[in-house]
């Protein structure tokens, strides 16, 4: 604890998320002093033992805005801000002269920030650019949609800007596939009421394993310290979900246009780009990027004996950079065991993957999405969860999904 005491804490803003859990137990690996800050305490992930302390506010609204400003004058030293979810890089962007007395603020410019976290601002950029992305269309009202559905190839993705809290209130997933005119048009008329602009985008044609990232990180005068390749080799849901297995390698394409992207705005902080491989053309396109804070798939990095998380860390706070800043191309893979088991069956079902494949597919170094032979509470929490829900014992619902707290109403430390 004296070594601790001697740094400046962590804040990771969203630990009740893998992302977040991972971000914590990463850097309180380097000794680092991690206090998290969730809205729904009752998640698996906020079982975890690595963070002093667990503040609670909603971190979709203002309301950690204001807990970190209570925080702040509590704190011995400038502590190092590690947002994990899209809202809370924006709502901290753009309360960043309220908390930078108190925190160190790892972000590009705002009007960076707001363009490339808004997908229609980005898109505009790419094409302006010249930047690859799949052909898109701009859905403001029902005719526009109808318009769209006559002038699509198919399959497609509809899916909104961002996922707003509105949004996100609705258990909407963050994309969905549509296989005809008539398909897109109902979900269109299903997820419109809570958007106010959606998007339709081209299917780039392929499978999970066509998917790569980079995750990297960029100093203040732009410079890439760390730029780090993997790829999915799968996902749940499949097609349109999230990674549930990944592997790093090396693409040259993907981190060349990834750098690029970056670069040529004159970037700051974590970034991440994730493109896809289509599989008639062998040309790339890129999905999306996410911003100002770490991805599900960060931890792959470290696993890969490159500290990504670390690196924003020390560069925070001038102090020297890790060594071990270099891609290597161990193989090293990133897992979360319930969502790739899931995905797997759900391929295996379909004769598109073999006990072999499964298994081989498993070996190799990894790093766990949640389980830890140090920190095994979340795990344990997550598995127990979805045995619940599995048996429909399935609990009520939790303080995340309660309406924001008003103004002045306290907030909850959970002691761990």
């Amino acid at each position: 604890m004296k070594q601790q005491a001697l740094k400046p804490a962590a804040i990771v803003v969203g630990l009740d998320c893998i992302t977040g859990l991972q971000t914590a137990r990463i850097l309180a690996g380097h000794s680092i002093p991690v206090i998290g800050i969730a809205g729904n305490p009752d998640h698996f992930c906020c079982r975890t033992r690595v963070c002093q302390r667990i503040l609670v506010a909603d971190v979709k609204t203002t309301d950690f805005i204001e807990l970190l400003q209570e925080l702040g004058p509590q704190l011995p030293q400038k502590a190092v801000l590690f947002p994990c979810i899209d809202m809370s890089v924006l709502l901290i962007s753009r309360y960043r002269r309220q908390l930078e007395p108190w925190y160190h603020i790892i972000l590009p410019e705002p009007e960076v920030v707001e363009m490339l976290m808004d997908k229609i601002g980005f898109l505009t950029y790419a094409r302006k650019t010249g930047l690859p992305v799949p052909a898109t269309f701009l859905l403001h009202n029902r005719q526009e949609a109808e318009e769209a559905a006559g002038r699509l190839s198919y399959p497609c993705i509809i899916k909104p800007p961002i996922k707003t809290p509105r949004w996100q209130a609705q258990n909407l997933a963050k994309a969905y596939m549509a296989a005809s005119g008539e398909e897109l048009l109902a979900l269109y008329d299903r997820c419109a009421p809570y958007a106010d602009i959606l998007i339709v985008q081209e299917w780039i044609e392929g499978t999970d394993a066509d998917l790569y990232s980079c995750n990297c990180y960029f100093n203040a005068n732009n410079e890439p310290l760390v730029a780090f390749i993997a790829r999915k080799l799968r996902q749940w849901p499949p097609h349109t979900g999230t990674s549930s297995l990944g592997v790093e390698v090396r693409n040259d394409i993907v981190r060349q246009t990834s750098l690029a992207l970056f670069q040529g705005i004159g970037y700051r902080g974590l970034g991440y780009v994730e493109m896809k491989r289509d599989s008639r053309t062998g040309n790339y396109a890129i999905i999306e990027p996410n911003i100002g804070r770490p991805t599900g798939r960060s931890s792959i990095a470290e696993a890969g004996g490159v500290a990504l998380l670390y690196t924003m860390y020390c560069d925070a706070l001038g102090r020297p950079l890790p060594a071990n800043r270099q891609q290597m191309y161990r193989g090293a893979k990133w897992i979360y065991w319930r969502h790739d088991f899931q995905s797997a069956l759900y391929y295996w079902r379909r004769g598109q993957l073999t006990l072999g494949d499964w298994w081989r597919s498993w070996r190799g170094r990894k790093a766990c999405a949640v389980f830890s032979w140090n920190d095994p509470a979340p795990f344990l929490a997550d598995l127990g969860q979805s045995v619940a829900l599995f048996l429909g014992l399935g609990k009520k619902k939790s303080r995340a999904h309660r309406a924001p707290a008003v103004q002045g109403e306290s907030r909850e430390s959970v002691g761990v």
